[in-house]
């Protein structure tokens, strides 16, 4: 590939042609599994000579490959415009037939449509035995409930807005409240709690008493003030703020569409008798390959040469397509096995095994720029014996212990969460009392490192951890 200085010299024209081909490639190098699948599947409707090797893996000889090039030029060079009256009356690139077309209609009407929350409160209301005036204030304000249930704007706005009496809108807003999903209509997470407490029939209970007056303090969990303005003990105000974390303060969010979260692993490691074994997994990707009529057709056809120099460019972008591709499965796969080298101690024991790693070390290994890992791991997912994890997942910076031992962040984060997870609930462990553990095991860390792994690790404080 000529580097910038002979784009230079040959001028403007070779930028233009070798810029998209550089950018495609950095596109297909970055691109994770299923995005470049659709990228394949794009090329393949829009370049002619690609097609689809049925075949399980890459069958053609590389080597070959490229001494084929120049004479498939050649050939090419017989093209002539019978070519596109061939393509045109050829059955295989056809449009889809109208029965085709039917299908594909049955396939989409057939799908379901997934109920939205404004859907459910409506069928809910088509049932409710109301007048034509309160039915039309409850649609209002079915329009203005959000996503997680809360009515979204004050009754006195939507009142002056629509010209409807504030008193017919309360009174639909507390039809609106019973139904289901329990909390809805509310206009804020108290309301939403307070509305799930007289359903459950406990307007009169200890847990209505502390979410009516005192919210702030629960959230805070001042349990002994709570207690002590209540008159009762801290171990009622607890039992009652255990039963208040089980109502639920988004009720709308059931109906709320599910994120399409579909992870496939571009590597795989499995452990083969002592040794671990790194493979791709790239049935996804379909493989590639020029298409082999054209010989056959430019023995039957004259010169033409726009014809001629149509196709050749096809080829070329073909070609360069299946070369990325190629390059991009070998750079994934060697930044792999440089990994698992490093790694086999978290491959064998967890994540509190896990060494620092850098990406200029496995650049330096691999013999690529570190751009490239950058680029190469982006979005790219490993499937090891301890799970499905990001390749970046690997790359972290670390420590040295007092015993020379290289500790990972990501190690030293499960440490902390280890010993959140086995403290004791009535006397958590502060941030500094983390720290002298840690220094203690030979960790030097400082004591805002601490604060801010706990943070990252979405661990609470002390004093919002203490259970009474």
């Amino acid at each position: 590939m000529p580097g910038p200085g002979m784009q230079q010299i040959q001028g403007i024209g070779l930028q233009q042609v070798l810029a998209p081909q550089l950018q495609q490639s950095l596109q297909i190098l970055q691109a994770p599994t299923l995005e470049l699948k659709n990228i394949v599947q794009q090329e393949l409707q829009t370049n002619p000579v690609l097609e689809e090797d049925p075949s399980l893996h890459e069958t053609e000889d590389r080597s070959s490959d490229e001494a084929d090039f120049q004479e498939e030029f050649e050939k090419l060079a017989k093209l002539d415009e019978e070519w596109r009256d061939y393509m045109a009356q050829n059955v295989s690139y056809s449009a889809r037939s109208q029965e085709d077309e039917e299908r594909r209609q049955f396939f989409l009407d057939s799908l379901a449509n997934q109920e939205t929350l404004q859907q459910h409160l409506l069928d809910q209301l088509n049932t409710a035995d109301i007048d034509a005036k309160k039915r039309k204030a409850a649609e209002l304000l079915i329009g203005n409930i959000d996503d997680i249930g809360f009515l979204s704007a004050p009754l006195d706005e939507m009142a002056n807005l629509s010209g409807t009496p504030i008193e017919d809108l309360q009174s639909a807003l507390e039809l609106v409240q019973t139904f289901h999903p329990v909390g809805v209509g509310a206009r804020d997470l108290k309301d939403c709690l307070l509305i799930q407490l007289r359903r459950l029939g406990k307007a009169q209970s200890p847990e209505y008493q502390i979410v009516d007056q005192y919210l702030d303090d629960l959230g805070r969990k001042r349990y002994p003030d709570i207690a002590r303005r209540l008159g009762v003990t801290v171990d009622q105000v607890q039992k009652a703020a255990n039963f208040i974390a089980t109502l639920d303060p988004k009720p709308g969010q059931i109906f709320s569409p599910e994120p399409n979260s579909y992870v496939l692993p571009d590597v795989v490691v499995e452990k083969v008798g002592d040794e671990y074994v790194v493979s791709l997994t790239g049935d996804q990707i379909p493989h590639l390959r020029i298409n082999k009529t054209y010989r056959d057709l430019m023995t039957q056809s004259r010169n033409g040469g726009e014809v001629r120099d149509y196709i050749r460019e096809k080829i070329r972008s073909g070609k360069f397509l299946i070369k990325s591709i190629h390059q991009r499965q070998q750079t994934i796969l060697n930044i792999a096995i440089e990994i698992v080298k490093r790694q086999c101690d978290f491959l064998d024991h967890g994540t509190a095994f896990l060494k620092p790693m850098t990406m200029v070390q496995i650049a330096d290994a691999v013999g690529v720029h570190e751009t490239t890992v950058s680029r190469a791991i982006s979005g790219k997912y490993i499937a090891t014996p301890q799970g499905v994890v990001e390749m970046k997942f690997f790359f972290t910076p670390g420590y040295q212990t007092n015993d020379g031992v290289a500790l990972s962040n990501t190690s030293v984060k499960e440490t902390i969460a280890d010993l959140v997870r086995n403290e004791n609930n009535r006397m958590p462990l502060s941030d500094k009392e983390i720290v002298e553990i840690l220094s203690e095991r030979g960790i030097p860390i400082a004591r805002r490192t601490v604060a801010k792994y706990r943070a990252e690790l979405n661990i609470l404080p002390s004093n919002l951890r203490k259970q009474f």
